[in-house]
């Protein structure tokens, strides 16, 4: 079935045709126009004339915003097919009413399969050869096209950072040595769902449990220090934060950890810079650690992040990760440390790093000219 949109011609396929309410499109404008055409920049470096997008980042970058799951741990309910004549979304018989009244760009059609029919495979059919580019093939050519945002993007990214950091002061600054990590991480879901967010990732480590650097959240009580994470995702991008609070002065070892990995993010915003290469970031960061004293094995015990946006982290940066920095290019770095962890999500500009994860209300220290955050102590 193919669900007519504004401006876009359809396919018959026999079925009725649900109609597009006006004025709920998704997405902006003349930023999907630069999509569609770097999309397109893509399949003329590859002499193709089609490519089938099937992950949720890669849809969810080039509808600008669309939510395409259902499930947060399944596949995406759509999939897209670009091809030169126009941009060809397939959903399921049952999901096709949200979508077409919610979520579709203008100037995208619609077609429908059957829910247990083969979503991929009816797009794929769509091509004028029935065998387009897959993500698979383009999956660095893709990877770049969304390195900069444009500026509706950065705008709508700069607002989920805020509300994340909002909503890591209200629950860090309600909490009790009693909170449990469930009590602590259900609080944070609460807000996160409150802003129209999805909590994709939620951690809590309480005292007991603080040598976890991927805490899981457990009925324990946190007691006299803990480490709180969130990753949220609104209109397809995500942003990550941690912070941490304390409900003591802070012993000398753990103040020293803090400023020292402060100091170890401090470097790694230095190397970030237009033109770098991830992997020259990446060296840096292995020379950092041992530079501030935490020895040079550090790095192999948590991933250290790198490029955010429309992934969690797109990608994790390692030795092997080449791409080239460009400007309006989010990052989240997280270095951690034994008992220490710092993460913001931030945006290169052209004067410099802008930290998006920020909230007046909680406490910051200088570090190398710009206010970063320390252990919150109510």
């Amino acid at each position: 079935m193919t669900i007519p949109t504004q401006s876009t011609p359809t396919r018959a396929t026999g079925d009725q045709s649900i109609p597009v309410p006006a004025g709920t499109a998704a997405g902006n404008v003349a930023d999907r126009a630069v999509k569609r055409q770097r999309v397109l920049d893509i399949l003329d470096a590859a002499g193709r004339d089609s490519l089938l997008l099937t992950s949720n980042t890669a849809l969810t970058w080039y509808l600008d915003g669309s939510r395409v799951h259902i499930s947060l741990a399944g596949d995406p309910i759509a999939a897209l097919l670009v091809d030169r004549a126009g941009d060809h979304l397939v959903t399921f018989n049952n999901e096709a009413e949200r979508i077409a009244a919610e979520e579709l760009p203008e100037g995208v059609s619609l077609d429908t399969v059957p829910w247990n029919g083969q979503l991929h495979a009816a797009a794929s059919k769509l091509a004028l050869d029935g065998d387009p580019l897959v993500e698979a093939a383009v999956t660095t050519e893709l990877r770049a096209a969304r390195q900069q945002l444009l500026p509706a993007e950065a705008a709508r990214y700069a607002s989920l950072s805020a509300d994340a950091a909002a909503a890591m002061t209200d629950v860090l600054k309600a909490a009790t040595p009693e909170t449990t990590e469930f009590q602590l991480v259900s609080d944070l879901a609460a807000r996160i769902v409150a802003v129209g967010a999805e909590p994709l990732v939620l951690l809590c480590n309480g005292a007991g449990r603080s040598g976890f650097r991927h805490p899981l959240a457990t009925h324990a009580a946190i007691g006299r220090r803990a480490m709180a994470v969130v990753c949220a995702r609104r209109n397809g991008l995500v942003a990550n934060v941690t912070r941490w609070v304390a409900f003591d002065a802070g012993s000398p070892e753990e103040l020293d950890a803090e400023a020292r990995i402060a100091a170890v993010e401090a470097d790694i915003f230095r190397a970030t810079v237009p033109g770098a290469r991830l992997n020259q970031v990446f060296r840096e960061i292995q020379h950092s650690y041992a530079r501030h004293g935490f020895g040079e094995d550090q790095w192999t015990l948590h991933h250290q992040g790198g490029p955010a946006g429309y992934a969690g982290r797109d990608p994790r940066v390692t030795a092997e990760v080449t791409d080239t920095i460009v400007l309006n290019q989010p990052f989240t770095w997280n270095p951690s440390g034994p008992g220490v962890k710092i993460e913001d999500t931030v945006l290169l500009t052209d004067s410099g790093v802008r930290v998006l994860t920020v909230d007046e209300r909680w406490p910051t220290t200088e570090v190398d000219g710009r206010r970063r955050p320390v252990t919150l102590r109510p």
